[in-house]
Formats: structure tokens, sequence, C-alpha cells
């Protein structure tokens, strides 16, 4: 009876202990946000993948991520002003506007405490028309209904930009709609609207949707102000949408874009933005297989291309040792 009692103590003991060193594990978890796009689009797959790298090791290290579906690529960078987000995925003239305070970012000011962690996909401006709306150019767009994007999204901000550089307003168009990433390809089809823009990766279920569901086009975007707005900024890049990854669009279609970018705040912990770093690239095969968006991507274009903010110092370290910066 006494050897049952010490027994039961011991018991009583480890599983107090357990008890105990569970709840300090608890107490000791944090909490990050991704901020994406719409889940039809690549950046909430993407979010996703970078949130299941780094709650693999979380019994490591004590940080629990979650991906948000947003507005997209404005919305985040505003979000991650505000504190509500930690990191975003945002297009990379969107994080060069909002460091330094121009286009949509103008009245509010730069984000100074805006920081780059790595870029990721490419993200060609994607124009898709219904194949009787008698659209073969962008600027057959004139007087057609076309979504432009939702407010706070990374394409809205492109279209817009577009448009005024072309000398066009959005009175040029005999609509010009709003819709989110979800509500465009049904709108297409149903025959609401005659074309959408969409800067996405490819292949993007959005566009599946669009040109499966009914018969339409890639349309191409080029000309002597896409050369121009290339040529004056490093965020834009000329980009080939290949025939035959969508029905009805055979050929190579000619257009331009930007790339799709990871950014945080500098009032992030060192910590944490380290040790998201540390689990995508040390998991990097397995990363780039979540998604055919990031298949072509390599750490070296992912630490120099499109990143217009400072790099955050959690990010820098990691690819200091590395050494992939000195």
């Amino acid at each position: 009876m006494k050897l049952k009692r010490i027994l039961g103590l011991g018991v009583a003991t480890a599983l107090l202990g357990a008890l105990s060193a569970g709840t300090a594990t608890a107490q000791e978890q944090r909490f990050v946000s991704v901020g994406t796009g719409g889940v039809t689009g690549v950046y909430y797959p993407v979010g996703g993948a970078l949130c299941r790298l780094v709650n693999q090791t979380r019994r490591d290290h004590g940080i629990r991520c979650s991906v948000e579906s947003t507005g997209g690529s404005v919305f985040n960078v505003n979000a991650i002003r505000g504190g509500d987000l930690e990191f975003g995925v945002v297009q990379s003239d969107v994080q060069y506007n909002a460091f330094n305070g121009e286009a949509s970012f103008a009245d509010t000011g730069a984000h100074e405490d805006l920081r780059s962690v790595f870029s990721l996909h490419a993200e060609p401006l994607t124009i898709v028309a219904r194949a009787g709306a008698n659209v073969s150019a962008f600027d057959d767009l004139k007087g057609k209904r076309v979504n432009i994007g939702n407010p706070g999204s990374g394409q809205r901000a492109l279209m817009d930009l577009l448009i005024e550089e072309k000398g066009w307003t959005n009175a040029d168009f005999a609509l010009a709609a709003e819709l989110a990433p979800a509500e465009q390809s049904a709108a297409l089809c149903d025959n609401n609207i005659d074309a959408f823009a969409y800067t996405v990766g490819h292949p993007a279920g959005s566009i599946e949707e669009a040109t499966t569901t009914c018969d339409s086009v890639i349309v191409p975007v080029e000309g002597d102000v896409v050369d121009r707005l290339v040529e004056e900024s490093p965020y834009y890049f000329k980009a080939v949408i290949p025939g035959g990854m969508y029905r009805g669009t055979e050929e190579d279609v000619n257009t331009f874009g930007v790339g799709a970018t990871l950014v945080t705040s500098a009032n992030v912990p060192e910590d944490v933005v380290y040790t998201l770093v540390q689990s995508v690239f040390e998991n990097f095969d397995s990363f780039t297989d979540l998604h055919p968006a990031l298949e072509n991507l390599t750490p070296e274009e992912m630490i120099s291309q499109g990143n217009s903010a400072p790099m955050h110092p959690g990010a820098e370290r990691y690819y200091q040792e590395q050494g992939w910066l000195e």
C-alpha cells in the first residue's frame, strides 16, 4: 500500500508537471497572420503554404501562423501599418509606392516601417474577355463593360495607373465594375461584364474558371505606354502567358506585370521573421511544390528582385548566415 501511494504520488507529480509545462507552452505561444487576397487567386494558397511550414515546427518556436483572405495588396499594406497583420503578400509596385508614399499612398504618406522579406512569383496583368465581345487588344476595352478590380487590390492599382497613362478615365468604359476576384468569372460568363483585369500568378483558378465555363480569350497588353512603364520602373517587367495554358488561347500572349512579394513591419520581432524565412528555405522544395506558380523560384531571385523596401533584420540575418548576403 505504501508503495502504491508512492507510485500514485509520482504519477500525480508527473501529470502536474506535464500540465504545468503545457500551460507554459500555451502562454509562450505567439500568433501571426499573413494577409493574402481572394481565395480563388494565388496569394491565398501561397500564404497557406507559408503558414503550413511555420506551423510544422510550432512546438520548437511557439509561433502559430494563420492565413487571412483579404482585399489584396493595398489592403495588406494598410493592415500591416495599422498593426492588424504581421505579414502580407503584395505586388512589387505596391511595395515601392507604399514605402515611398506615392500613387495610392500619396495621401497617407510613406510607410517608413515597411520591410521586405522576400519576393515570390511573377504576376502578369491578365485581361480576360468574352469571345463575342470584340476585344483583341487592351485599347478595345474602351466603351466596354470592364471589371477594373476591387478597391484595395493590386490589379486595381495597376489598372488605375494604366488608365491614367493612356489618358483615359473610368468614364471611358461603359461600366467600370469593382468586383472582387471571386466574382469576376461568373460576371463574365453571365454577360454582366465584357472583360476583367487580374494581376495573378499562373495557372490561376479564377482564369481557369472563366475560360472553361464560357468561351473567352486572354488579351495582349502591349504598346508604347507599356514599354515606357517597364523602362522607367524597376518593379514592372514584360511577361508572356503561355499559349495552351487556358482553353481558348492557343498562342502566347504578351503582357507586362509585377511580382508578388512578402512584406512585414519593422515592429515585428526579429526572431519571428527569422523563423518564417528559415521555415521556407529549409523546406524549399516542399514550398515550391505547393503551387505551380512557385515552381521556378530560386533563393537568389527571391532575395534580389522586387524588394524595394529595406530588408527586415530577421530575414537579413538568415540570408547572411547562408552566405546569400554580405
